[in-house]
């Protein structure tokens, strides 16, 4: 195939590679084969035809011996293109780039979130600008070779492309691709090529008609190409005793043996420069002058056995299976000394640590120091990126220096940020194994990290018993070390479901922070206890805590802020989401998000308070965006997190479908234990789905795993649990019947709604009843089933009144509107749903608002509803203010609307004060006319 530079054989493949190039076919064209099909070649005619029409081709190669440089596909296809471009780019990407390419200029500023994922979305830009000017076709071959963090960002856009004209070009041997990549591509729905063997045919073609021994050669090789013209070249053929493999591993050696002494030492010297490699840099390898090497680079260029790349003084081998009999084939000793050569000669040139320490692993003696420095180096320097190959880097290291208890840390960190939980988790054990038991300064952050991943591995009485013991050994003298452990503690006991326990914790590591002093510290330990005893439901404790560490943290500044890794100000906007305190947390969550960008964390606590307040597009837009930071980070537990949050959401704006896919899939990634806090979490959001998907009695079970209600033995089984665990006056609720108790408070309303929805969906009203209690949507719901309209109403309204947010509000009302019109008010109940369709319609909600809107069609109201405009000064009205203002349109008196809406005269004064205000008005009239004209009546 290579022989002649023609394609034979392929007229299938071509007419794909015509269909994509035009339009026609896929934005992702993968060509699959086992080595020297003809993969490279395939994807290099896919580069000349889009080079043919006008379209910019880019193309990258992963290489055998370069798999721990990371993003190196993306900078042998990006680097020189963009160095001589120079596209206008946002400056957050011009940061970025700057730490992804070697010739980009160094950064003005430091970016902030995820690295990882500042990588990715840089490169996705990058292409889309480019993309927008010409479209581009991106070819990216050997990607069985590719690097973590290459495999990576290929998978990013492959999950989210370019919103450009972007063609992705894949060349790849399948058995030995990760199966990560192998999967992205699957859910990719990319057009596969798979290359077969050339015909007999296809054989006589490529080798010409004055060759006699086609036929022999074509069973030879099996119809490979590259295994054909590698024996052709030399006539050699398997015997009875040898594989093909063998004889054209034999036919490359005899190819070789033809070379110059001289000219062979340079193109060994080139197999360990690279490929890609530079002339500079064999010279330096092979111990030869450029001139020389020059020289010696024409005769290998005239045998093909190197060829140019665009760039001048830059070669490519003929094939990476030639580079690789070729590096096998040089002298041991003297490799290593080439290696040797080239770390430094690197070194000379200003190459970073990451450049040079695949030379320095080939050429270091073992406890070299200077190695070891360097080898961490490059993995400190990649950490955050690249965390993969970080882990390559230190357990290099570590081969040096075995017993280095840092770089065993390093490694866990390396490995924990890669998602590799079960090795990270063991290369902690082994650093705190070999840390002196008295360093309690080293020791506790590890431990509690340790912790931390052995809950997300599901080994929580192992994460238990580390913490105490080591709490146990540190006692209460050291207040820093207590106060972390003391926390991690009150995290485990939440984790477990444990609130009571979990709140004693808290309140000893804000004792343990108090004696220490530290302002941090102290908004920690107070942000702890908050959270703690929002699950618990102490809801004053919790506002209290939340207040003392607001206090704190609002007095830094948005750089002390930044340089957290772990930003305490986006979880207190969460402690204080939990406690009710909505506004405190919105304020406390921008901020974050505005100083930390593209931190999981935050990302998802900032979606779940905007979802609160009503801002759903804002919210599904920035958990969709950490969905994808949690896809990159390989971790489950921060993907299942993202999930979540995307899938109520989802629920909230009645995307039913895309809800329960989300729900499932966030399931799935927090594993199989239910009675843990992301086990109950996920397993509700679930429940609610399924309900909204018409399937009550599905949900009922899944949710009745998690409360043990209507199924005594799991019920006593989740006492004794509650017991045991130092949990009486949960078990004491559980055995007095109410299971819900057990849950954390603030998913307990949505759990006893979720409950007694069930129950009247099976027609067991009177227990949906006994579990509504007397107040709120369920009570209200209990009561419409059981044939009283007018009080459901009432209780309805009334949780509207007081409901913390607009999506709350408007669902409440929506069932008040059920009632009235039940209650034979039908007026009533269409002046609740336009008070509905408005709330839904501010809140980005329209499959919502569609609802309100059937069932006002049902009662009679044919005014079509339309949409406020961002500029329609009722936007800016409160839902109450909204229907006061419809209620004045049907000119109703203060005594009347007070009377309508049980309210008091003065109250709904106040109201109206304020909607000539927001409306710009002075009479009721005008306030008549804004409404009408909002409804086009």
């Amino acid at each position: 195939m290579e022989q002649g530079r023609d394609l034979v054989g392929r007229d299938a493949e071509l007419a794909v590679l015509a269909a994509a190039l035009d339009g026609a076919g896929a934005r992702t064209l993968v060509i699959a084969g086992e080595p020297g099909i003809g993969k490279s070649r395939l994807l290099a005619e896919l580069g000349r035809m889009a080079d043919e029409r006008g379209l910019l081709v880019l193309d990258g190669s992963a290489s055998e011996f370069e798999r721990d440089l990371p993003f190196w596909l993306f900078v042998d296809a990006l680097d020189e293109y963009l160095r001589a471009a120079r596209p206008e780019l946002d400056d957050e990407t011009e940061a970025e780039l700057a730490r992804l390419l070697p010739s980009w200029p160094a950064p003005a500023s430091e970016g902030r979130g995820d690295p990882r994922y500042r990588a990715h979305r840089a490169v996705r830009q990058v292409l889309e600008v480019l993309a927008r000017a010409t479209p581009t076709v991106l070819l990216l071959d050997d990607l069985h070779w590719a690097d973590e963090g290459s495999v990576e960002l290929l998978c990013a856009l492959l999950r989210r492309p370019p919103a450009a004209p972007v063609l992705l070009g894949l060349a790849m041997r399948p058995r030995q691709t990760s199966g990560r990549l192998t999967a992205a591509l699957d859910r990719a729905a990319a057009t596969r090529l798979d290359l077969a063997p050339l015909t007999p045919e296809a054989v006589r073609e490529l080798l010409g008609p004055r060759a006699t021994n086609a036929a022999r050669l074509h069973a030879e090789s099996g119809g490979n190409p590259f295994y054909l013209t590698q024996l052709a070249r030399t006539g050699r053929s398997p015997d009875g005793r040898t594989s093909t493999e063998d004889a054209v591993s034999t036919a490359m050696s005899d190819e070789l043996a033809l070379l110059d002494r001289d000219v062979r030492r340079v193109l060994e010297g080139a197999a360990v420069a690279g490929d890609p490699f530079q002339l500079e840099l064999v010279a330096a390898a092979a111990e030869r002058t450029e001139p020389e090497v020059a020289d010696a680079l024409d005769a290998l260029l005239d045998r093909d056995l190197v060829r140019p790349t665009e760039a001048p003084r830059r070669f490519r081998f003929r094939h990476p299976l030639l580079r690789r009999a070729v590096y096998d084939a040089a002298p041991r000793a003297w490799r290593v000394g080439a290696h040797e050569r080239l770390g430094r000669a690197l070194a000379e040139r200003g190459v970073p640590p990451a450049g040079r320490a695949h030379h320095i692993v080939q050429a270091a003696r073992p406890g070299d120091p200077e190695a070891v420095a360097l080898l961490r180096e490059a993995g400190d320097d990649v950490l955050l990126p690249a965390p993969g190959e970080a882990a390559r880097w230190y357990r290099h290291a570590l081969d040096l220096r075995p017993g280095d208890p840092e770089l065993w840390a390093a490694l866990g960190q390396a490995l924990g940020g890669a998602g590799r939980l079960a090795e990270a988790r063991d290369a902690l054990v082994r650093a705190l194994a070999l840390l002196p038991e008295e360093d309690l300064a080293a020791r506790v952050p590890l431990i509690a990290e340790c912790a931390g991943i052995e809950h997300t591995l599901g080994r929580h009485d192992a994460a238990h018993r580390r913490l105490t013991a080591a709490l146990a050994q540190a006692g209460e003298d050291r207040p820093a070390e207590a106060a972390t452990l003391m926390c991690a503690i009150a995290q485990d006991h939440q984790f477990r479901l444990e609130f009571t326990a979990a709140v004693q914790w808290s309140r000893r590591a804000r004792a343990a922070a108090g004696r220490l002093g530290d302002p941090r510290v102290i908004a920690e330990t107070s942000m702890r206890l908050g959270f703690s005893a929002a699950f618990a439901g102490l809801e004053a404790d919790a506002v209290a805590a939340c207040a003392e560490a607001a206090a704190l943290l609002d007095a830094q500044t948005d750089e002390e802020i930044g340089h957290s890794a772990d930003p305490i100000v986006g979880q207190l906007a969460a402690a204080e989401l939990l406690a009710g305190r909505l506004s405190d947390a919105a304020r406390h969550a921008e901020r974050a998000l505005a100083v930390v960008s593209h931190h999981v964390p935050v990302m998802y606590w900032a979606g779940l308070v905007r979802a609160a307040r009503g801002r759903l597009p804002e919210a599904a837009a920035v958990l969709d965006e950490a969905i994808e930071v949690a896809r990159s980070s390989g971790n489950p537990s921060l993907l299942g997190w993202t999930l979540l949050a995307r899938a109520t959401v989802a629920t909230t704006s009645g995307d039913t479908a895309r809800a329960r896919t989300l729900a499932e899939e966030c399931v799935e990634a927090h594993g199989g234990e239910a009675h843990t806090l992301p086990g109950v979490w996920s397993r509700l959001t679930l429940a609610t789905t399924l309900a909204d998907a018409g399937e009550p009695a599905a949900a009922e079970r899944l949710l009745t795993t998690l409360t043990g209600a209507g199924e005594p033995a799991a019920a006593e089984r989740l006492v004794t649990t509650l017991t045991g665990a130092g949990e009486p006056a949960a078990a004491e609720q559980m055995t007095e019947g109410d299971a819900l108790d057990a849950l954390p408070a603030p998913l307990r309303p949505a759990a006893r709604e979720l409950l007694v929805r069930c129950c009247l969906a099976a027609g067991r009203v009177a227990e949906a009843a006994a579990l509504a209690g007397d107040t709120g949507r369920p009570a209200a719901a209990a009561a419409l089933a059981q044939g009283r309209p007018h009080e459901a109403a009432e209780l309805a309204l009334a949780e509207a009144a007081t409901s913390a947010g607009p999506t709350d509000e408007a669902a409440s009302r929506f069932l008040a509107a059920r009632a009235l019109a039940e209650a034979d008010q039908p007026e009533a109940a269409v002046r609740e749903l336009q008070l509905v369709c408005d709330l839904y319609e501010r809140c980005g909600a329209p499959r919502r608002r569609a609802e309100a809107e059937r069932l006002m069609r049902r009662l009679g109201h044919r005014r079509v509803h339309h949409r406020s405009g961002p500029g329609s000064g009722l936007a800016g009205l409160t839902g109450r203010e909204l229907e006061i203002a419809r209620l004045i349109t049907d000119r109703r008196t203060n005594a009347e609307i007070a009377e309508a809406l049980f309210l008091s005269t003065k109250t709904v004064e106040t109201h109206i004060r304020n909607v000539f205000h927001k409306l710009s008005v002075t009479s009721r009239v005008e306030i008549a006319r804004a409404v009408e004209r909002h409804d086009g009546g």
